[in-house]
């Protein structure tokens, strides 16, 4: 099924501090709203969103990197992506990072399977020192 972008235009942001979370979310909610996702899936997108924004400031080199989000449209869906993007070591074991419980960082290891969960959507590549994308998808219902 081809995703397609319903309008033109994204908002990018930096991420490279707490308060560019904050302002991540602010976005994700803001898109969310306008794409007419319900309360509870714009609560799912933002904490999914949110987690991700996170993992660039943990994992990422120099804890930089981006978040782009836009409106999508799918047939007669309508939707929002995110899409976080940085230039750390990448992920060694993609595997291993996507199972509940697994952590480099001594957390809970919720962060990628928990957001998989929340989304409807949700593709995952890194390679190596080339950095690591992932992209969201949360589909109005």
């Amino acid at each position: 099924m081809a995703i397609e972008l319903a309008e033109p235009t994204a908002v990018v942001v930096a991420v490279a501090s707490e308060a560019d979370l904050v302002h991540a979310r602010q976005t994700l909610r803001a898109e969310a709203v306008r794409a007419g996702l319900g309360l509870v899936d714009q609560t799912k997108l933002i904490t999914a969103g949110s987690e991700l924004a996170r993992n660039i400031l943990t994992y990422a080199t120099g804890s930089r990197g981006e978040l782009r989000v836009e409106q999508v449209r799918s047939r007669e869906r309508v939707g929002v992506r995110a899409t976080f993007s940085d230039e750390g070591p990448g992920i060694e074991d993609l595997d291993a990072a996507m199972t509940d419980g697994f952590s480099t960082s001594g957390s809970l290891g919720l962060g990628l399977p928990g957001s998989k969960r929340l989304v409807d959507e949700m593709t995952v590549s890194s390679a190596g020192a080339s950095g690591t994308t992932v992209v969201i998808v949360k589909w109005r219902r």
